[in-house]
């Protein structure tokens, strides 16, 4: 090692200087008194000090180019200078496969710990082998330090350089491994060195990769808008005993409110509507992860297991303080009943009528908000049907709205009763009139949340 070097010319310069001053004082010119002696010596000694200086110099600068240009470490080196001007993962990719792979003949494993992804790794024997991954994450979890650190042959942690097989960087849930047999030549400040770099590079390409999500999202926003439009129905399927309709104001170009209509068999439908917590891209990313995955769920008549699956989909996203509320139910049009699932959503409601007018029958939570906590019970319950009956599932846009005073629509007599005036309907014009008051009862104001609203009316 370069220091040890270091510290090895600096003890043989100090010992021959010593050696020199004590020659001059105390054995050469004996016939002087001590003091002429003395400052001969000292003479004699800057002169030798400032040679010794010069040389440990010129050694130093020696060992280190022999070391860092002619040796071992001259390849770490290379990849460190390769490393400060990458700005993407191919760049960090072209740099591993011709210095690391081609020149060190090392094997390089570069992995997310946090799910142990495998951004990329060599095709050598070791790299390839999935124990390999499996026993780094065991030894290694997603939880280590960040900093430098040595490898063992049984991929375990180990000090010394003599018994070092490979090493690995960490920088946040980044762990970057190299595996080769010949650790112990290279200069343990390389390192120190290398993981500045790397911790620089995963800064740089984060802060690139977000510069140009937002380019592109600028760029493509109406794009995104129109591919969350294809998740949605384009239009109402038609099903025998069942009056259908949709409304659907977005707030911005892209939503985190969703609904879907899927008919199971001639006499049972399955009908979807929620609302994902915040707004933008994010949202919209949620909102098509749910509506795909109740998509391809074969078995739709489970509805706390489409919950389930649900929950299961959004988490797996990893987005962070993003969740859905939402209400999932199957009308059966031959049983006169609907079977539902409420997650937290507020405003499901059945307007049936009664001999003295229009009741409303709310469809109340029967779980939590989905895909942030751990899930409890999930209840389904079941509510009769009769003809004429209006089952109304909105997103809080539609009861939350305010008017000048604060006071939002869903609290007024002036929403319920335009609910019961209006259920003798079709269904298109009840959720006209529904969508009316909203923006009359709003203003001029301009409107805080999406307006998402799904009706089926039971044909009489």
């Amino acid at each position: 090692m370069i220091q040890s070097r270091k510290r090895l010319s600096m003890l043989a310069i100090d010992i021959l200087v010593g050696l020199v001053f004590f020659f001059f004082v105390f054995i050469l010119f004996p016939q002087f008194a001590f003091i002429g002696r003395f400052i001969s010596g000292a003479i004699v000694f800057f002169i030798v000090a400032t040679i010794a200086s010069l040389a440990t110099r010129e050694i130093w600068t020696r060992q280190e180019r022999a070391v860092f240009q002619a040796g071992d470490s001259r390849l770490m080196i290379d990849f460190i200078d390769r490393l400060r001007f990458s700005y993407t993962i191919e760049d960090l990719i072209e740099s591993i496969q011709d210095v690391l792979e081609h020149d060190a003949d090392s094997s390089v494993l570069y992995v997310n710990a946090e799910n142990s992804y495998v951004i990329y790794n060599s095709t050598t024997r070791i790299a390839t082998d999935p124990e390999t991954l499996v026993v780094l994450s065991r030894n290694f979890p997603e939880t280590w330090p960040e900093g430098f650190y040595l490898i063992d042959e049984e991929l375990g942690l180990v000090s010394d350089f003599k018994k070092a097989r490979g090493f690995f960087l960490v920088h946040g849930m980044i762990h970057f491994y190299v595996l080769c047999r010949y650790v112990k030549v290279f200069e343990p400040s390389v390192f120190d060195t290398m993981l500045y770099e790397f911790a620089n590079f995963q800064k740089r390409t984060k802060t690139i990769m977000q510069l140009t999500a937002i380019s592109e999202l600028a760029k493509e926003w109406d794009m995104v808008a129109e591919t969350q439009m294809s998740f949605l129905p384009q239009t109402m399927p038609n099903i025998p005993k069942l009056d259908i309709a949709s409304y659907f104001r977005p707030l911005v170009n892209v939503s985190g409110d969703f609904y879907d209509v899927i008919p199971i068999d001639e006499n049972r439908t399955f009908f979807l509507l929620g609302d994902v917590s915040g707004k933008g891209l994010a949202s919209a990313l949620i909102m098509g992860v749910i509506v795909n995955t109740v998509k391809i769920i074969d078995n739709k008549e489970d509805l706390p297991g489409v919950i389930r699956a649900i929950d299961t989909a959004i988490k797996s996203m990893h987005l962070q303080d993003k969740y859905a509320v939402l209400f999932i139910g199957i009308i059966d049009t031959k049983a006169m009943r609907i079977r539902y699932v409420n997650a937290s959503m507020a405003d499901p409601i059945i307007i049936t009528r009664a001999p003295d007018g229009y009741k409303i029958k709310p469809l109340g939570s029967t779980c939590s908000l989905v895909g942030i906590i751990d899930l409890d019970e999930i209840l389904q319950e079941e509510m009769p049907l009769y003809r004429g009956d209006v089952v109304l599932m909105a997103s809080d846009g539609v009861s939350e709205v305010m008017d000048e005073s604060g006071v939002e629509l869903g609290d007024t007599d002036l929403y319920l009763n335009t609910v019961k005036n209006s259920a003798h309907k079709g269904a298109k014009h009840f959720v006209n009139d529904i969508a009316d008051l909203v923006l009359s009862y709003n203003g001029d104001k301009k409107l805080r949340d999406d307006v998402t609203m799904l009706v089926a009316k039971i044909e009489e």
